[in-house]
């Protein structure tokens, strides 16, 4: 067998700091009008938070939920879990990142359309958010590293996106960019990593009905830790997919090369969908854990959403799901 060498990314799920540690955290900086700190890695400690931001098109909050994604089969995930066991490697490996994460500026934040489009545009996200119809979209998420929850996200069908881009008939994927701004975010000093951030879907995936923009979750727009002020949600596919607090979109004939398809290519590729019968090499995928509850359910292939997005992967039997 070969040896599987650990790398400084890789973190084993029996490792990361329990919610209820980051809860009692944040709940005594609350209680006490401390100012808090970020440290990531151990190495960087002090990190004041930036003075409080008007939330982008707060008045779009709360939207009309969707009836017809009103109940994901599992109880919703409270809001304290979701809101504080998260990954954002531009702010630390750990899952305690979300007063780190307090130090993203938000404002002035526009977001790129370029590539094989019409026409390429900048345009502010409050003034993106404002143009397309929101609604509340219960999702099952399920994390690469075996968990998962349940979160009411508001947010546009990302086809609506791809419509107001009006993509040229030589586009086959849509690629995403996260921001880049290492003064802010010491997880991007860190020159091992491919900086920004970048994910990607087939056009076909993107327009389906399941793909979301997201703005908000639980009723009000994003928090940073979360992804503001937008992020991609695609419930189908492991949690890695779903790059938050994006800054580009681009419509592309090649295949975009992903943010961890490089770093680990030989654990993450590029369809990254759920699928019990696909181990990673270092855990099974069988079973997951469900935050707040800590049960373990088993893993449903495509995370329950094979109606959606079956057909979609029809004749890809010679590449692997997850892979």
């Amino acid at each position: 067998m070969k040896p599987i060498r650990r790398r400084p990314w890789d973190e084993r799920e029996d490792r990361v700091t329990p919610p209820e540690a980051v809860l009692g955290r944040r709940r005594f900086l609350q209680g006490s009008g401390a100012v808090a700190t970020a440290p990531l890695f151990g190495w960087f400690e002090g990190r004041s938070e930036p003075p409080p931001e008007p939330a982008i098109a707060p008045e779009r909050y709360p939207a009309a939920r969707s009836p017809r994604f009103a109940d994901a089969g599992r109880p919703l995930t409270p809001e304290r879990y979701a809101l504080s066991y998260n990954n954002f490697y531009e702010f630390g490996t750990g899952k305690d990142v979300a007063d780190a994460a307090q130090a993203l500026r938000l404002r002035p934040w526009t977001v790129r359309i370029d590539g094989l489009v019409e026409r390429e545009i900048e345009i502010d996200a409050a003034e993106l958010i404002r143009r397309m119809p929101l609604e509340e979209r219960i999702y099952r998420f399920r994390c690469v590293e075996a968990w998962a929850m349940v979160v009411p996200w508001t947010g546009f069908p990302l086809a609506e996106l791809v419509a107001f881009a009006r993509p040229l008939s030589a586009a086959r994927y849509v690629r995403f960019e996260t921001f880049l701004d290492p003064d802010t975010a010491p997880g991007q000093r860190l020159d091992w990593f491919p900086w920004p951030y970048v994910e990607g879907l087939t056009l076909e995936e993107a327009t389906n009905e399941l793909a979301l923009m997201a703005t908000g979750l639980y009723g009000r727009p994003l928090e940073r830790q979360n992804g503001a002020p937008l992020r991609l949600v695609v419930p189908w596919k492991y949690g890695f997919k779903s790059i938050k607090s994006i800054r580009r979109i681009t419509f592309t004939a090649e295949r975009p090369r992903t943010f961890w398809s490089v770093v680990v290519p030989h654990e993450y590729g590029f369809w990254a969908n759920v699928n019990p019968d696909v181990p990673h090499p270092r855990w099974s995928q069988r079973t997951e854990r469900l935050l707040g509850s800590d049960e373990r359910v088993p893993t449903r292939i495509y995370n329950g959403y094979g109606a959606w997005v079956g057909h979609l992967y029809r004749g890809l039997a010679g590449e692997e799901l997850f892979r």
